[in-house]
């Protein structure tokens, strides 16, 4: 299958051997990783082979730890069995429309991806809604940081898309090539589900994932990743988000 779970959207349900077991349990083979399954690799590799499991891409943050440290980021990617990197989000100061930040950024970006292909790695950016608040030229963040690194990935996050006030179509029209991977998540409706952030799980939300992931598989993408944000659940959203999957 081509879908996998973010465990950040497991993050407060821990122990990992017991979250591991029950994905396993519900169907999910991939998950995606995140800094907090990173401590010990050897040992959460372990427990993924234990429960049938494999980590084909995950999240490192900060991105300076790409420039800091790059050899423990291959290691740790080497050991966990990833093959596709992708920074998640840039420090909240960084989080602003300033056209030579996201520039600059971009820059750093396209020389992190060199280094890791090298390696035999793949990489790329997560997006978030902060990406889509116009600079004052008034071009895009998200349009800024692809164009100066022309040869990274974009790991879509299609629901963040929407809250940035975007029609995620045009952008997985616009971006085809470049989206290899997508996070499938959604939208409550107004007013709902308040203490989940106004997430909603995969298939009880606003979104239209139908469409989405026809669109998507046009267009190449070949990983899709579930997450919700702040899941008040893991285990109910885990098991509607993979029901919903199948039936698109």
């Amino acid at each position: 299958m081509d879908i996998s779970f973010q465990l950040y959207s497991a993050r407060e349900f821990t122990p990992w051997d017991a979250v591991l077991e029950r994905l396993s349990g519900l169907g999910y083979t991939q998950v995606e990783g995140f800094g907090g399954t990173y401590d010990d690799p050897a040992a959460f590799r372990a427990l993924l082979d234990a429960n049938g499991l494999s980590m084909p891409s995950g999240h490192f943050f900060p991105m300076d730890q790409f420039e800091d440290d790059i050899g423990k980021v291959i290691n740790t990617a080497r050991t966990l069995g990833m093959s596709r990197l992708f920074v998640p989000a840039v420090p909240p100061e960084q989080r602003v429309p300033d056209a030579a930040l996201w520039q600059s950024i971009g820059v750093r970006l396209e020389a992190i991806g060199a280094r890791l292909r090298d390696a035999g790695l793949r990489f790329g950016w997560h997006n978030h809604d902060f990406e889509f608040a116009a600079c004052a030229d008034g071009r895009l963040p998200m349009d800024i940081l692809l164009d100066a690194a022309p040869t990274i990935e974009w790991e879509a996050d299609i629901a963040w898309i929407v809250r940035g006030g975007q029609d995620p179509l045009q952008w997985i029209e616009r971006y085809a090539s470049r989206i290899t991977t997508a996070h499938v998540k959604d939208i409550a409706p107004e007013g709902a589900c308040l203490d989940e952030d106004g997430w909603a799980d995969v298939g009880q939300g606003t979104m239209d994932w139908k469409t989405l992931m026809d669109a998507l598989r046009a267009a190449g993408t070949d990983l899709f990743v579930m997450e919700h944000d702040k899941p008040s659940d893991y285990e109910r959203f885990a098991r509607r988000s993979i029901d919903a999957y199948r039936t698109y």
